[in-house]
C-alpha cells in the first residue's frame, strides 16, 4: 500500500436507509485530503468474515479501495453501494462459514471474532468506522473491547439507537411515510374506507407517533403500548364521519401489540443472527379486524379498508435534506475523533448540538417513545404540549 498516515476502514450494516452514501462520501473525501487511505468493507460485517488472508486472493468481494471519484457520484444517492447484511461474527451460523473458515470452526453457533481481528490486521486497518443500528454497533463495541479503535456512526430508520437524538434515514423515513399517507388519502376519499399504513418500528413508534403529529394521518398505534381493537376502530369510525370525504386513517408500528396478542405480529418462524424473526402482518391483522367492527359503529353497515404496508418505499431512493446533511456532519465529526487519537466513541445529535459519547452508551437499554410524556393513550394520538426546548424532532431526545 502506499505511504499514509494510515487506513481507515468503513462499513455499513443492518438494513439500508437513504443518508449512508452520504456519510461515506464524507468520511472518505475528509480522509484523504487528511492523508489516510480509505477501504470500503462489503456486506457489513460479513467482509470481514469472508476475506482471505492470502495477497494473491481475490478479496474484491470484501473489500474495495475507496477513491473520491467512487464516492463523489454514490453521495448523491440512496442506499448503501458498500452492500450490507446481518452478519453477526460472534453468533455466526456453521452453515454461514466461509469454506476457509469451515475447519477451524465446527459449532453449530461460532464466534468468529479472532478471524475478524486477524483480518482486520491483515488490512492494516488502524480505525474502524461502522455505520448502523444497535445490532451492527453492539458488535463494534465487541471490537473496541477486543482492542480495536472503533468510531461508529449511528444508523437506522427506527431512531432507536440510544445516546443520540437522530439516527440517519429517520428524516427520510418521516418524510416519505408522510408524503405516502396524503397520496393514499386520495384513493381512501374516494371509496370511503379506512386506510391502515404498517410503518416500520420493532421496539420503537418514532416512524409513526411524528408523522401523525405532522398530520399525516387521524391516529396511530405504537410498540411502546398495546392497543384496544374495539377502542381503535370506534376512534376511527368517529373520524371518518367527521371528514368530509367520509374516511379515516392510521398509521400501525410493525411492532405494536394489540392487547389480546401474546407476541408481535411476525411473517414467519426464520430468526436472523442476532435474534429478531422478520416483522410484518399487524397491518393485515388490524385492517382485517376493523373490517369486522366497522358494522357496530356505522349503523350496521361494514367499512371497507385500505391497507398498505410501506415497507421499502419508505427505505429507498434519494436522501432528503436531512440526511444529506446530517451524515456529511457525522463523517466529519468522525474523521475530528480520529485525528484526535480518539476511539470507542459513537457521535450523535443532542439537542441540536453535534457531539459523541462513549460507545458502551448503546449497550444494555433501548430508546423507546416516552409514552406518558408524548402520547394520548386515550386517543391514540400524540401529545402537543411539550415542544419548548424540544430538539427538531421533539419525542426523540432522552432525558
Amino acid at each position: 500500500m502506499n505511504k499514509t498516515k494510515g487506513v481507515i476502514g468503513i462499513l455499513t450494516g443492518g438494513g439500508d436507509v437513504p443518508g449512508l452514501n452520504p456519510a461515506i462520501r464524507a468520511v472518505t473525501l475528509r480522509a484523504i485530503r487528511e492523508g489516510y487511505q480509505v477501504l470500503g468493507i462489503r456486506r457489513g460485517w460479513a467482509g470481514l468474515v469472508d476475506l482471505v488472508r492470502d495477497e494473491k486472493a481475490d478479496n474484491s468481494d470484501c473489500v474495495q479501495v475507496l477513491t473520491e471519484s467512487r464516492v463523489d457520484h454514490a453521495g448523491r444517492t440512496g442506499g448503501t453501494f458498500l452492500h450490507s447484511s446481518r452478519t453477526r461474527p460472534s453468533h455466526l451460523p456453521k452453515a454461514s462459514l466461509p469454506d476457509h473458515l469451515k475447519d477451524a470452526y465446527t459449532s453449530e453457533i461460532n464466534d468468529v471474532t479472532p478471524d475478524v481481528l486477524k483480518n482486520l490486521e491483515f488490512l492494516n486497518i488502524d480505525y474502524l468506522i461502522p455505520i448502523g443500528g444497535d445490532d451492527t454497533l453492539s458488535y463494534a463495541h465487541r471490537l473496541h473491547e477486543e482492542g480495536v479503535k472503533v468510531v461508529a456512526i449511528p444508523k437506522t430508520m427506527d431512531n432507536d439507537v440510544p445516546g443520540t437524538d437522530y439516527c440517519i434515514g429517520f428524516s427520510t423515513c418521516v418524510t416519505r411515510t408522510i408524503h405516502l399517507a396524503h397520496r393514499l388519502r386520495t384513493s381512501a376519499g374516494s371509496h370511503e374506507r379506512f386506510l391502515v399504513i404498517e410503518v416500520f418500528g420493532r421496539y420503537a413508534g418514532f416512524t409513526a407517533l411524528l408523522p401523525t403529529m405532522a398530520g399525516a394521518v387521524d391516529r396511530c398505534v405504537i410498540p411502546e403500548s398495546s392497543f384496544e381493537m374495539e377502542h381503535l376502530a370506534e376512534l376511527l369510525s368517529y373520524d371518518r364521519k367527521r371528514h368530509t370525504s367520509n374516511y379515516a386513517a392510521v398509521l400501525v408500528s410493525e411492532g405494536a401489540q394489540m392487547s389480546h396478542q401474546d407476541e408481535m405480529s411476525y411473517r414467519d418462524a426464520t430468526v436472523d443472527q442476532y435474534g429478531h424473526r422478520k416483522l410484518g402482518g399487524i397491518g393485515d391483522r388490524v385492517s382485517a379486524e376493523l373490517k369486522e367492527l366497522s358494522p357496530r359503529f356505522n349503523n350496521g353497515r361494514p367499512v371497507n379498508v385500505i391497507n398498505q404496508r410501506l415497507g421499502y418505499l419508505a427505505r429507498s431512493g434519494e436522501p432528503d435534506a436531512i440526511d444529506s446533511i446530517v451524515p456529511m456532519a457525522f463523517g466529519n465529526l468522525a474523521l475530528d475523533l480520529i485525528l484526535a487519537g480518539t476511539s470507542g466513541r459513537l457521535v450523535c445529535l443532542r439537542n441540536g448540538c453535534y457531539n459523541n459519547i462513549p460507545i458502551e452508551s448503546i449497550m444494555g437499554r433501548k430508546k423507546v417513545v416516552d409514552v406518558q410524556k408524548y402520547f394520548d393513550l386515550n386517543r391514540l394520538r400524540p401529545k402537543y404540549d411539550t415542544f419548548l426546548q424540544q430538539p427538531l424532532f421533539i419525542m426523540t431526545s432522552e432525558d
